[in-house]
């Protein structure tokens, strides 16, 4: 056979195991792994010495086109995403405009993105109040999971996403039961961060440190509890997302164990920035949940060290400049939200694997096979015969600064600039197309298709 690619001779991460064979991939497929594959390829990729990955599937990305395209599009996302070694990733429903709550709003979405994507792309569908009868119509659609927050979110601005109330959140649950549908949600009490937020601001209190007082840990253990019942109540599926407190992850695997159907995630920046270097940082560090303080981030370290958290993901939610910005220093008015799409493997990598021995072939779980299997792509998320080609190299003795003329975001600001990361994406290739090389950065143009999900079958169209 002639394959199209053949990479030959680097450290493979497979399901349970690292071994050095080669890979052929044909038509975008793996179709051959052996130690040693003699046939002919129009191009070979020498992998000596790098870690090669199935790539990242990033499932919390906010990309805002249409509608705040100046915010981050999809080209200049994808860019990053493909840098930072993501292959697929999935949209979520907010911080475009309209938010992605019924099929018109998703069309748009569709339409916005075509032909503009270095990386494969699903999409989510929005549960806020009054769309409960729109949600078959985006399951028939192809979303592949739905989103809510119980914590304040969104504007005045028509079409804008909301919040959810306790009803719309039931009321959703059972719906989505119905559909056999996965519900993301962003759990922190709206109640009580907004009251102790305007509490914090009339005492004058307005610092970085007082910005994450106002979001305990017990908020969002909190919200997590009520989720969890009215998940058990209902029979929906349930994923937590960018959970930061350890002591939400135990609540989580407590329902776990007692048979729930319920995930969690995390994100990089939990596990690298504490509340005092987000002091030092400033803005570009704010987000939420919060970004807790030493003891707090110790403990999410230990319950993702004992293999408690299922998926990494960026939570990339990017905004203008002038947004992180206020002119009487009160970090409330700035926009909450980091840029960090670009760092998901390396940092993690780093961090995990290098610094504190957590196994390869979990930390592939967390940011492949896990996310594939829970957002229905089967094609995806490991290095197998007959998987889709999405493979990462990665070179884990190679360190580097992060530096702002190196990020693909349309606004170049991150709370990693100036960080040493000692492992470096190398490679990244989509469907067996390579889409950054780190010599010759982003290569060709977008070859990112949208996959979609409906209970029969699953597909790339």
């Amino acid at each position: 056979m002639k394959y199209d690619l053949i990479i030959r001779g680097g450290n493979v991460v497979f399901r349970d195991e690292i071994r050095s064979v080669d890979i052929g991939i044909k038509n975008g497929k793996i179709t051959a792994i052996a130690e040693m594959i003699e046939d002919h390829a129009l191009e070979v990729i020498d992998a000596k010495g790098q870690y090669v990955m199935p790539g990242m599937i990033d499932t919390h990305v906010h990309i805002c086109e249409p509608g705040r395209t100046e915010w981050e599009g999809f080209v200049t996302g994808t860019k990053a995403l493909a840098a930072g070694g993501t292959t697929s990733y999935v949209d979520m429903p907010l911080n475009a405009l309209p938010a992605t709550i019924d099929r018109e709003s998703l069309h748009l979405k569709i339409e916005a993105a075509k032909g503009k994507n270095y990386v494969d792309y699903a999409l989510y569908g929005g549960l806020v109040p009054g769309n409960q009868d729109k949600l078959e119509e985006l399951s028939d659609e192809g979303v592949v999971a739905y989103k809510c927050f119980m914590a304040t979110c969104g504007s005045d601005i028509p079409g804008d996403f909301s919040n959810v109330d306790d009803y719309t959140l039931y009321s959703g649950m059972k719906k989505l039961a119905e559909l056999d549908h996965v519900l993301s949600i962003h759990a922190e009490s709206a109640i009580i961060t907004d009251r102790l937020a305007e509490e914090m601001v009339k005492k004058g209190k307005t610092t970085a440190t007082d910005y994450v007082a106002s979001r305990p840990v017990f908020t969002e253990v909190d919200a997590v509890k009520r989720a969890l019942f009215l998940a058990k109540e209902t029979g929906c599926k349930l994923h937590f997302v960018h959970i930061s407190t350890a002591e939400a992850v135990e609540e989580i695997t407590k329902a776990q164990n007692d048979g729930q159907d319920v995930t969690v995630e995390s994100c990089p920046h939990y596990f690298t920035i504490t509340t005092a270097q987000f002091e030092k940082i400033g803005p570009v560090a704010k987000c939420s949940p919060p970004l807790r303080n030493e003891e707090e981030q110790g403990k999410l370290w230990a319950k993702l060290i004992e293999g408690k958290i299922d998926m990494l993901t960026s939570d990339h939610s990017p905004c203008p400049p002038e947004m992180k910005h206020s002119d009487t220093n009160n970090i409330f008015e700035v926009w909450g939200g980091i840029t960090g799409s670009q760092n998901n493997v390396d940092l993690m990598f780093d961090e995990a694997v290098l610094k504190r021995n957590v196994p390869i072939t979990d930390f592939v779980r967390m940011i492949a096979t896990n996310p594939a299997k829970r957002f229905n792509m089967p094609t995806k998320g490991e290095i197998a015969i007959s998987k889709d080609a999405d493979i990462i190299l990665v070179n884990a003795n190679q360190s580097y600064v992060v530096k702002k003329e190196d990020l693909y975001y349309r606004h170049k600001h991150s709370p990693y600039i100036g960080r040493t990361i000692n492992c470096r994406v190398t490679k990244t290739i989509v469907r067996g197309n390579l889409v950054f090389d780190l010599e010759k950065g982003i290569v060709g143009e977008p070859v990112g298709e949208l996959i979609t999900y409906n209970k029969k079958a699953i597909t790339l169209v």
